[in-house]
C-alpha cells in the first residue's frame, strides 16, 4: 500500500518537472535578477528597462492586436517553456504577460506553477489565491490548487488536507466538468478517500472526454481497490 501511495502522488504531480537548477540557486539568481520574481519583485525599474518594456508592449500589440490576446499568449508560451523544463524563459514569460495585462488571472496560474515546480507550497498558494482574486471561477488554478492540498495529504496523512482538495476539485468541476486534468485529480482524490464510488465516477468521466492523463498504473491501483 506505502509503494501504491507513493506512485499515485507522483501521478498527481505530472505537472512537476525536474529542474535545470535547484530552487537554493532560482532564489540567489532572483536577488539580482527581477525577472526572476513575480510582478518584477514590484521594484523601481531603471529608465533602460522601462524603454525595454515599452517596446516589448508595442510589438505584442502589433503581433496580437490587444492587450489580452498578447498576454494570454505569452501566457502559453511560459508553459511551453516549464514543459520543456525552462524555468527561467517561463517566469520571462509570464512577467512579460503580466506586464500585457496584470488583470490576466492566468499569468498568476503561470507564477503558481513555478512555485510548483519547485514544491514551494506557500509560494504557490500565494500566488494562485491573486489569481483567484482577479476571477475566483478559474478551473485551472483551482485544480493546481487542490493538486497541491493532495500532495500535503499524501506527505502528511492530514485528512484536512485531502477534504480541503476534494472541495477545491468539486469547485473547479462546477465551473468545467470538462477539464480532464481535474477529473483524473478527483478520481484519485476520492482513491485516496476510499470513496470508491466517486473515483469510479470521475474516472469513467474522464475516460469517456479522451483519459487522457489517466495512466495504466492508476487503472491498475483503482481496480485493486475498488473492484468492480
Amino acid at each position: 500500500m506505502k509503494y501504491l501511495f507513493v506512485l499515485l502522488i507522483s501521478l498527481l504531480y505530472l505537472q512537476s518537472f525536474a529542474q535545470q537548477m535547484s530552487y537554493k540557486e532560482w532564489q540567489e539568481l532572483a536577488k539580482e535578477e527581477i525577472r526572476l520574481l513575480p510582478e518584477y519583485g514590484n521594484v523601481q525599474k531603471s529608465s533602460g528597462q522601462i524603454e525595454a518594456d515599452q517596446k516589448l508592449i508595442k510589438d505584442e500589440l502589433v503581433a496580437y492586436g490587444t492587450y489580452r490576446k498578447a498576454s494570454e499568449a505569452l501566457v502559453m508560451m511560459g508553459f511551453n517553456n516549464i514543459y520543456s523544463k525552462d524555468l527561467k524563459q517561463a517566469m520571462y514569460r509570464f512577467n512579460q504577460a503580466w506586464l500585457l495585462d496584470p488583470k490576466n488571472e492566468d499569468v498568476y496560474w503561470g507564477f503558481g506553477a513555478i512555485y510548483f515546480s519547485f514544491n514551494d507550497s506557500e509560494s504557490a498558494f500565494k500566488q494562485y489565491d491573486k489569481g483567484l482574486l482577479l476571477n475566483p471561477r478559474s478551473s485551472n488554478i483551482l485544480t493546481d490548487k487542490a493538486t497541491i492540498y493532495t500532495g500535503l495529504y499524501a506527505n502528511t496523512h492530514d485528512i484536512s488536507y485531502l477534504n480541503k482538495a476534494i472541495e477545491l476539485f468539486n469547485a473547479s468541476y462546477k465551473i468545467d466538468p470538462s477539464n480532464q486534468n481535474m477529473l483524473f485529480k478527483l478520481s484519485v482524490a476520492y482513491f485516496y478517500n476510499k470513496d470508491c464510488a466517486n473515483a469510479w465516477k470521475f474516472y469513467d468521466e474522464c475516460m469517456k472526454l479522451g483519459g487522457k492523463p489517466i495512466s495504466p498504473a492508476y487503472t491498475a491501483a483503482l481496480k485493486q481497490q475498488c473492484n468492480r
